[in-house]
């Protein structure tokens, strides 16, 4: 799977936020807000092909985190960025 052309992410007034471009992309009912690690998971994956593993790797290398938490995590995140069509496989 990966990140569908056209979403960035920026940081707004503090917030990192995904922007959409292009008329497809824009849906303002599904804008996500990230916390530091959902974003720096964001910006080791965009752009390249990753699993739900490379993702709980980036967690568990990166932060003091166990394993089976950031197993849940990553798939929580990946859930929501699903639902809101960033996702493509």
């Amino acid at each position: 799977m990966k990140i569908k052309e056209g979403f960035e992410l920026r940081n707004i007034c503090g917030e990192n936020i995904v922007i959409g471009h292009g008329v497809e992309n824009i849906n303002f009912t599904k804008v996500i807000s990230m916390n530091e690690s959902a974003a720096d998971i964001w910006q080791r994956v965009v752009g390249k092909e990753f699993t739900l593993d490379d993702m709980v790797k980036a967690l568990t290398d990166n932060y003091d985190v166990d394993a089976e938490t950031a197993r849940r995590d990553s798939e929580l995140l990946l859930k929501d960025w699903t639902e809101a069509g960033f996702i493509e496989d």
